[in-house]
């Protein structure tokens, strides 16, 4: 609902204007909350009962809408933008509120802000929204706001987070391509052995011809397909909820984390991937004001792999216990010499956070280089693959065919 106000703000200013709100003692404690005294406060005449229907149905909908990667993304490059400019916090949230399309964010933002108008400290009102920001952020922007940096903080945020998410895009798209051919081709030949090979089966027995034996491999796959599709795909199904609930295990989270790194070609790319993030978080941490030993424990959290997570926390303890952290590191087959080598320079150089940004854009630029090349590889890989299973199709049907028409 809609509500228009006439209100004095905490210096006796007049100040009026419209909120939105789900009931009017919700608008009055919003209002009360940015330090305003409400002289009057009334629903605005026609959008009570349209506009509280249209609320409901966009709340309803908002349940089902999520928060992107790029819209924190763009949030955060906003807020440095705005704070580079000496805006202060209130204006600031108040602009990106009416620039924001996606609902699920608004709200939010529009929560953040109320909490910090009722004196809330910006790091503690973002603790109370995990699901936009990470433990990682909240305790970046405690640390600007401890040192008084917050404006330098939201730029290493911005530049951090455009880099995770480049990174992470990049990976996405480079295996999209493969997945929807593969998907597009399993889905054709399955609809040929479905549909178009019976028929041509019933032709060639009904020939009394002799078969070849890769013909009626054809044959027998489609009978199968065509008896037990649908008890094949239930199965499936089941495995899948049945991993599905496993992965969210610790177990599960262990296993599949280990199968991500250690498959072949794509395993690298993910080890590559993890590394870099664990050397810009650890950079951005410390270049914040963060303790080593902090830093580990939160990007242990946002590192996004359970083995990862595991080195990183054992790594913490031994920190804890008086370890250097390249000591600590060294330990672990998952963590390749070049990087416990690098962190033991910085350590000893005084530098380490310097070193890590070395490091993190050494594994990026890898990173890069490795899509470009699995690209250029995957797709002659694929014409290939799909060539021969195509032809192999075709000739096993249009073989003995050639042959009944050639005995008449």
């Amino acid at each position: 609902m809609q509500f228009r106000y006439k209100a004095r703000s905490g210096e006796g200013e007049p100040n009026e204007g419209v909120i939105d709100a789900a009931s009017l003692d919700l608008a009055v404690s919003s209002l009360q909350r940015r330090n305003f005294l409400v002289i009057s406060i009334e629903p605005i005449e026609g959008a009570a009962s349209f506009g509280a229907g249209a609320g409901k149905i966009a709340e309803w909908l908002g349940v089902f809408e999520t928060i992107p990667m790029e819209d924190i993304v763009i949030l955060t490059r906003q807020l440095s933008t705005l704070f580079e400019a000496r805006v202060p916090v209130v204006e600031s949230l108040k602009i990106i509120i009416g620039e924001t399309e996606n609902r699920k964010l608004r709200r939010h933002i529009s929560d953040l802000l109320d909490d910090i108008q009722g004196g809330m400290p910006m790091s503690g009102a973002m603790a109370r929204h995990p699901e936009v920001f990470s433990r990682f952020y909240v305790a970046m922007i405690k640390s600007g706001e401890e040192s008084g940096k917050l404006e330098d903080i939201f730029k290493f945020l911005a530049d951090y987070l455009e880099r995770s998410y480049e990174l992470s895009r990049k990976a996405r798209n480079a295996l999209i391509y493969p997945a929807f051919v593969l998907s597009t081709f399993i889905i054709v030949m399955a609809m040929m052995l479905v549909f178009v090979v019976p028929n041509l089966a019933n032709i060639l027995t009904e020939s009394g011809q002799a078969i070849p034996i890769y013909t009626r491999i054809i044959i027998g796959l489609s009978d199968f397909l065509r008896s037990f599709g649908i008890i094949l795909i239930l199965l499936l199904a089941v495995l899948t909820v049945l991993l599905a609930r496993y992965a969210k295990t610790e177990n599960g989270r262990l296993y599949f984390s280990r199968l991500a790194i250690s498959m072949p070609i794509i395993g690298g790319l993910y080890k590559k991937i993890y590394l870099s993030r664990i050397s810009d978080n650890l950079h951005t941490l410390l270049s914040g004001g963060i303790t080593v030993v902090r830093a580990l424990e939160i990007t242990s959290e946002v590192v996004g792999n359970e083995v990862y997570r595991k080195i990183l926390l054992d790594s913490m303890d031994s920190v804890k216990s008086g370890s250097m952290i390249s000591e600590s590191l060294s330990k672990y087959a998952d963590i390749p010499p070049l990087l416990s080598q690098m962190i033991r320079i910085g350590e000893e150089t005084g530098k380490l956070d310097y070193i890590l940004k070395s490091v993190a854009g050494f594994y990026r630029r890898d990173v890069d280089n490795f899509i470009d090349n699995l690209v250029s590889l995957i797709e002659p890989i694929l014409i290939v693959g799909l060539g021969l299973g195509v032809g192999v199709l075709v000739a096993a049907v249009l073989v003995p065919i050639y042959n009944i028409s050639t005995t008449f």
